[in-house]
């Protein structure tokens, strides 16, 4: 026996994940993503409790790709060949032919698997989207290998979900696994290899079978503490600035009139913020009054130069230190963030954002400034909002750098339909981690990808209409 259970081999495959051992798994190229920004990809349900350990090593987070072994009929155990999701399928030639199974028979296995699959999807998934892979390291985990099938289908579907890297890591496997499976995965661990191997559950001391709770158990997203809140004086008044546990990043909201450190659109934005680690600043454009000063409500140049001042202040906070940061913009905010960010330093300390979201916003105030912004930008606009949406369509085309058009379906100005605001709140959410860098090794483009107009799906005219 090499492993006391899954929950050992799990810690001892984390301890085991070094550099030096393992192609693929780090590189010193600032602009490929690393560890700090992987994603363990469990096979169910054995491989889950392995993969709870290296994900909780490593800080990352943990998903499930869910593939079903079609075994041999009379021998279960032994794979002729493996089905998953996203329609994923493997068939060992070799055990098919040497086990005489006729094709009506594997038929009628690989029937039975996709049924047990799509259980288990909707299941472990309870209507949740698989986290995102693409463009991210992504470590395929499992309770061990044998003949490689279902390991083969799990590193096939991650990389057609768009992962920058593959590495299969598992406790135990044969000699000559790596070179079984070929280029399936960039990097390939295994803490034991025996040249005896004969079946993965020979080397655990316990080895029961894994149960659909223990799944859910583990998959379940750990309690998130509330972020500590502190009250702040900037240039341009009071501001309230929230730091969840081990903050990644940090986002500075821009407002214009009628929306604010008060609104509730944007605390519920930031609350979802505050679940990906990021910290955020929360504060106004605009002095009490001044919403009635309307020059001021659609100077772009003032309110970006109050963004810029702000954001100096803020990242002086000893919470924030170090942190990258990015801006979220609401209504004429939104024109504030673009005119700062094409500034001459990026719009702000250290090179400026790393990235800028724009709710419902007026990029068309900055319009003479866009094709001088680089800075990744995603633009989020309802759908019933038509004439916003004309303005954010041709400010897309306008940009000189990454941009993408996010489209709301059916939501309105202020997104008050049900599901708006957290469709809002979420796209929001993956664009700031997808851009701001996960740690010090990751390079100013790290990750950034051309953008595209979307449709999940501002302010109207020239009056801003509240929040």
């Amino acid at each position: 026996m090499h492993f006391t259970d899954r929950t050992d081999a799990g810690r001892r495959l984390a301890a085991a994940l070094d550099p030096e051992r393992v192609p693929g798994l780090y590189v010193p190229d600032p602009h490929v993503p690393g560890l700090r920004d992987a994603v363990v990809v469990a096979l169910p349900r054995g491989g889950v409790p392995v993969a709870a350990e290296v994900a909780a090593a490593l800080g990352a987070e943990l998903d499930v790709c869910v593939v079903r072994k079609v075994g041999v009929p009379g021998q279960p155990e032994l794979a002729m060949g493996a089905v998953g999701e996203d329609g994923a399928r493997v068939v060992n030639q070799e055990v098919v032919d040497a086990a005489g199974v006729r094709p009506a028979e594997f038929a009628a296995a690989e029937a039975r698997e996709r049924a047990e699959l799509a259980r288990r999807a909707a299941l472990y998934r309870g209507g949740r989207a698989p986290v995102p892979l693409a463009g991210r390291t992504v470590l395929v985990v499992d309770d061990g290998v044998a003949t490689g099938s279902s390991a083969l289908a799990a590193c096939r579907i991650v990389r057609a979900r768009g992962a920058a890297r593959v590495v299969l890591a598992v406790p135990v496997a044969p000699p000559d696994w790596a070179r079984r499976l070929g280029d399936a995965a960039d990097g390939y661990l295994a803490v034991h290899t025996p040249a005896d191997f004969r079946a993965v559950g020979e080397h655990y001391r316990d080895f029961r079978q894994t149960t659909d709770a223990e799944v859910l158990a583990a998959l379940a997203p750990a309690p998130a503490s509330a972020p500590v809140v502190y009250a702040l004086r900037l240039g341009t008044g009071p501001a309230v600035l929230a730091v969840p546990e081990r903050p990644r990043g940090v986002v500075l909201f821009a407002h214009g009139s009628g929306s604010g450190r008060d609104s509730p659109r944007n605390r519920a934005v930031a609350a979802r913020l505050h679940r990906e680690r990021l910290a955020t600043v929360l504060f106004d454009l605009l002095a009490p009054g001044e919403a009635d000063e309307r020059w001021k409500v659609f100077d772009p140049g003032l309110l970006g130069g109050r963004l810029t001042g702000a954001t100096r202040e803020a990242l002086r906070h000893p919470a924030l230190a170090g942190l990258p940061y990015g801006w979220f913009g609401a209504s004429t905010g939104a024109a504030a963030a673009l005119w700062a960010a094409a500034g001459p330093d990026g719009g702000g300390p250290d090179g400026g954002p790393y990235a800028i979201v724009a709710r419902g916003g007026r990029p068309d105030l900055a319009a003479a400034r866009l094709p001088l912004v680089t800075v990744p930008t995603l633009l989020i606009v309802g759908g019933a909002d038509q004439e916003v949406v004309e303005w954010n369509r041709q400010a897309r085309s306008e940009l000189g750098g990454e941009g993408a058009l996010q489209v709301v379906p059916g939501a309105g100005h202020l997104f008050e339909e049900p599901g708006a605001l957290d469709a809002v709140a979420g796209l929001a959410a993956d664009w700031f981690v997808r851009r701001l860098p996960a740690g010090p090794e990751r390079g100013r483009d790290g990750g950034r990808d051309g953008g595209r107009d979307g449709d999940l799906g501002g302010d109207r005219g020239g009056e801003p209409a509240g929040d």
